[in-house]
């Protein structure tokens, strides 16, 4: 038996909000419900078998009416990140889980577009992120935890709540040697943090990266060149965490002054170590985990974001690993 559910709009500019360029948006929608949506005149009609579904339809029909009164468009990206990745269990209320997406929103200034959670996960650890000096994220490729950590610190950095940004990774190579590098401190480390500009390049253009360089509100940092400094006011992502020794994390830990926040990154099943057991985000993890101030957000294949295809590969790897 088909359930069904009948919105009307008084207001077109609303309704054509709702609905996005060539009704994408509803697009989006109905393959991610499963059920079958139409807009005709100033109505949008739900059709679904599952109960569970006319809800999340109503539910997300709320938001973006919300969104759009608010006098934002809501773009592909939003309606893919509300209806496929944040779905609203039968335990939950709808309020609640709206409420968890919405807030976690990031908005950047001068920034392409507002970034947005795809999944639950990723939604906490934004959350961490706000609300910690000092947050770890551990994850699998793909799972947005750099990306994330870039759009939260350039949202800081831009609206003038932090007062540079510092950038810093251990420099292990994974599997090959790429031998001498040319050029200053900073062109030699620059392939190593290619992945946290590519990050920016994509939040922000690129005439606003480039004047943070030369204002000094973005510092390359190599974390071998960290010992004997204090960090002050700003924002520090150490990327690919899961490649410093014991040692080295705890010397970037104990670099961290006052009002600094630093986020940690990295992957505990890509440790180029000679050992998995000398990597310092493991220890760090078994040791800090109760220390108040710090907090740890896992990420997992479910919340992979760059590619759907990620997710299978990932699987794969895992399945035959064990």
């Amino acid at each position: 038996m088909e359930d069904g559910i009948t919105i009307t709009f008084n207001n077109r500019d609303l309704l054509s909000g709702i609905c996005g360029v060539n009704d994408g948006n509803l697009r989006i929608m109905e393959g991610s419900l499963g059920g079958f949506i139409t807009a005709r005149g100033n109505e949008i009609h739900f059709e679904s078998q599952d109960e569970d579904g006319v809800k999340r339809f109503r539910t997300m029909m709320d938001n973006l009416i919300t969104t759009v009164k608010e006098g934002e468009q809501p773009s592909p990206e939003y309606i893919r990140a509300l209806a496929e990745e944040l779905p609203f269990s039968r335990e939950e209320t709808p309020d609640k889980g709206s409420a968890v997406f919405r807030d976690s929103m990031i908005q950047i200034p001068h920034g392409f577009n507002r970034v947005y959670p795809r999944s639950k996960n990723q939604a906490l650890y934004i959350r961490d992120l706000r609300e910690n000096e000092i947050c770890f994220c551990i994850g699998p490729a793909g799972t947005g935890k750099t990306y994330l950590a870039i759009a939260h610190a350039m949202q800081m950095l831009l609206s003038k709540k932090m007062r540079k940004l510092v950038l810093t990774r251990p420099v292990v190579e994974a599997g090959e040697n790429l031998g001498f590098l040319p050029g200053d401190l900073a062109q030699k480390i620059d392939p190593y943090l290619k992945p946290l500009y590519d990050a920016m390049e994509s939040l922000v253009p690129y005439d606003v990266i480039n004047k943070m360089e030369e204002t000094r509100s973005i510092e390359i940092a190599p974390l071998a060149y960290m010992r004997g400094r204090s960090l002050n006011d700003c924002m520090v992502i150490l990327d690919e965490a899961q490649n410093t020794t014991k040692e080295q994390m705890k010397m970037f830990l104990t670099r961290i002054g006052s009002g600094t926040r630093a986020i940690i990154t990295g992957d505990s099943t890509q440790i180029d170590l000679p050992r998995k057991s000398d990597s310092g985000l493991l220890h760090a993890l078994e040791i800090l985990r109760e220390v108040e101030g710090l907090s740890f957000s896992f990420l997992h294949t479910c919340d992979v974001a760059r590619n759907p295809l990620i997710k299978k590969i990932i699987q794969a790897y895992n399945e035959n690993e064990s």
